[in-house]
């Protein structure tokens, strides 16, 4: 089974490295203002680039270039990023790392800024892990970082500085635009989009917002009944003659997914929460001599809510069709469970009380139209008797599951 598995990821990253990479129509402008159609590998960056991997055609080998040999780039109906000189202040949001002073502290850089909003107007954002800030101008004007600072004022109270409302209200004046308008803002991407398009519209500016792209489901449901294929063995250390093997036993569960997709890397990530209904059952009768009777009848009842607390990552093969793989942190539930243990005279021998551990899951699947789904799930070992001293166990349980997303 574990070799099969191994294939089967093998095969995925095969999946993933022929089909995964994604070039789109797109061009670049180099430093003599030339502009060049090509091939841009869209990884839909989380943070700006300092670099492109580009080509000129579908047959031709795929290249790298830098911030210092291009002034722009563009993936069509996409993004676009200018490179720019600007002056930016790197101080930390971080409360432990707080500046004491309110004022930035600017350093000029060579970036590739993402344009936001492009009109009169324009609207520009840069992140780089936590560091996130924006820049601004109107017409031909230089481009200027949006100030908003979070800074000590002792060693109780802190301070913000929010001259980016200053700044706005100074430059970007028209009918439309009240005192209010600029109290209300807040320095984040949806607060200022509306900002500029307000800027934009008033001012009778045609004008492009390149956040505005098709809306993602980024929120997925999922009804996700499954084939189960458990096994249970219990030890005892100091009376060996309790240890029981209950054999492999097929059962019916059932789980209801909640997973959120992140809005970054084209979509290949997402996180999710799956309560799960799972049942185990078995009978094992064992010979013994030295117990009266001379066999030991064990019985399992085993009902539990697991709750995997998961990572998926996604390779897409095509616009309908893709594969995943994910990692989970299982939670078990327990409830209206028992293990017995009763001599060939129906009387007891050991009553036992199942209070279960948490464990790892590994998963691999295929997924349809996001809207059918098929996964091969690992559970690794879990203990169920962890109240007791001298008895360990081993459950473990691989599954198959057919996913339906409602939404």
């Amino acid at each position: 089974m574990k070799r099969k598995a191994l294939l089967l990821l093998i095969a995925i990253i095969s999946i993933n490295s022929y089909s995964q990479i994604s070039f789109e129509k797109g061009y670049y402008i180099d430093n003599s203002d030339k502009k060049i159609n090509c091939l841009i590998k869209n990884i839909d960056w989380v943070n700006n680039p300092s670099e492109i991997e580009y080509k000129l055609s579908e047959n031709t080998k795929a290249k790298y270039i830098g911030i210092t040999s291009i002034k722009e780039f563009g993936i069509l109906k996409a993004s676009k990023y200018i490179r720019s000189a600007v002056k930016i202040d790197r101080s930390s949001g971080n409360l432990n790392y707080l500046s004491d002073t309110k004022a930035p502290i600017f350093k000029e850089e060579q970036l590739f800024l993402k344009v936001i909003i492009e009109g009169k107007a324009n609207l520009y954002h840069y992140k780089e892990g936590n560091l996130e800030r924006y820049f601004y101008n109107k017409g031909n004007a230089a481009i200027e970082q949006l100030v908003f600072k979070n800074y000590k004022i002792n060693e109780y109270d802190l301070g913000k500085n929010n001259r980016f409302k200053q700044q706005l209200w100074n430059d970007l004046k028209c009918s439309s635009i009240t005192m209010k308008n600029i109290e209300n803002l807040e320095y984040k991407k949806n607060s200022l989009i509306r900002f500029f398009t307000e800027f934009n519209v008033c001012s009778n500016s045609e004008f492009i917002n390149y956040e505005k792209k098709q809306k993602i489901d980024l929120f997925n449901l999922t009804l996700r009944p499954r084939l189960n294929n458990s096994s249970l063995n219990i030890q005892n250390s100091s009376y060996s003659t309790s240890d029981t093997k209950f054999s492999n036993k097929l059962s019916i569960g059932f789980g209801l997914e909640a997973e959120y997709i992140f809005p970054f890397n084209k979509n290949k990530w997402s996180v999710f929460i799956e309560p799960t209904y799972q049942n185990y059952k078995a009978e094992k009768t064992t010979d013994v001599s030295n117990v009266l009777g001379g066999k030991i009848i064990s019985e399992v009842n085993y009902n539990s809510i697991e709750v995997p607390l998961g990572i998926r990552h996604y390779f897409f093969i095509n616009s309908t069709s893709k594969v995943f793989i994910n990692a989970s942190y299982v939670l078990d539930f327990s409830f209206k469970t028992s293990i017995e243990q009763k001599r060939s005279d129906n009387s007891n021998f050991k009553s036992l009380k199942i209070d279960s551990r948490n464990n790892l899951a590994f998963g691999m699947g295929y997924k349809l139209n996001d809207k059918y789904g098929l996964e091969f799930r690992y559970q690794t070992s879990r203990e169920v008797l962890g109240d007791y001293v001298f008895w360990s166990s081993d459950f473990k349980t691989v599954s198959i599951i057919f996913g339906y997303t409602i939404f």
